[in-house]
């Protein structure tokens, strides 16, 4: 599997759907998968789910698994790691920034949802889990370039336990590390 794709404009305008975004972050989180799999784990019909599978496919988000399925039962994975968005990457393209804000809706409802869901299910967790969870938020003055040179080293932490081997035994689970930094609203202070 590749690491990252960097959205160009064709791709942005395949994956600014929210149900396109959860079904690209389902096959990354929990693997493969057919229609019928991804309809039921996200509250879909099989027919949405398949059509929507195959605007993924032929925008080279995802491909079918050669290692699972039949012509009649089709495996789906996910072909990268991460995608990546720069919205330089669309200036002078005023007619795009509706279109990255429809897909950054997208990546926002998953995150919330993902988090909400832990918490509905706090009564299932040990205590340990609760207690290393983490919502807080922080507030600062910055310019672009501070929050630009803020996110490139909490990449860089996160990365760095991401790639590390995981530790061993049956203490350890999946985690999600959910990242944002935005700007207030004009004239609100830190």
């Amino acid at each position: 599997m590749e690491e990252t794709r960097r959205l160009d404009a064709t791709g942005l305008k395949a994956l600014a759907h929210p149900l396109r975004v959860r079904m690209l972050g389902t096959l990354r989180n929990d693997g493969p998968a057919t229609a019928t799999q991804l309809a039921q784990r996200l509250g879909e019909s099989t027919g949405t789910t398949s059509w929507h599978l195959r605007q993924l496919a032929a925008h080279g988000f995802i491909e079918e698994d050669p290692d699972r399925g039949t012509k009649r039962d089709r495996w789906w994975r996910a072909r990268t790691r991460t995608t990546s968005l720069s919205v330089s990457d669309f200036a002078g393209q005023p007619e795009m920034l509706s279109t990255i804000g429809l897909y950054l809706l997208g990546v926002l409802e998953v995150q919330f949802t993902r988090a909400a869901g832990f918490l509905e299910a706090s009564d299932s967790w040990a205590p340990a889990w609760l207690e290393s969870a983490n919502f807080s938020d922080y507030a600062m003055r910055l310019d672009p370039a501070g929050m630009d040179a803020l996110n490139a080293e909490l990449d860089a932490v996160i990365r760095r336990y991401r790639d590390a081997p995981p530790p061993a035994g049956d203490a350890a689970t999946g985690v999600h590390v959910q990242l944002q930094t935005f700007p207030g609203a004009a004239g609100e202070q830190a």
